[in-house]
């Protein structure tokens, strides 16, 4: 095997900003960022848009992105439908 082809395996910590959720593993991601982790090392921290604290697929809570719904706003915007519009024959 050659030395010098592979990246540098080490702990990581990873963190979720929208959760406020920290999780330690081993990863060749880097960064300039440190954090004092609860066993006193300092360890390199990515910030993650997500995770498993924060997804709907692994916490079993919808976010609700959407309140009024696609229907009900393209209604509004466009109308009820029926005689209106230009393929009508009105």
């Amino acid at each position: 095997m050659q030395q010098d082809k592979h990246p540098d395996y080490r702990p990581v910590v990873f963190r979720d900003r929208s959760a406020g959720y920290a999780f330690l593993t081993r990863s060749t991601a880097t960064s300039d960022q440190t954090i004092a982790w609860d066993d006193g090392e300092t360890y390199p921290v990515v910030e993650v848009e997500i995770s498993s604290e924060s997804h709907p697929f692994y916490t079993g809570r919808a976010r609700t992105v959407d309140s009024e719904g696609r229907v009900a706003r393209f209604e509004r915007r466009y109308g009820q439908g029926g005689d209106e519009g230009a393929g009508g024959t009105g």
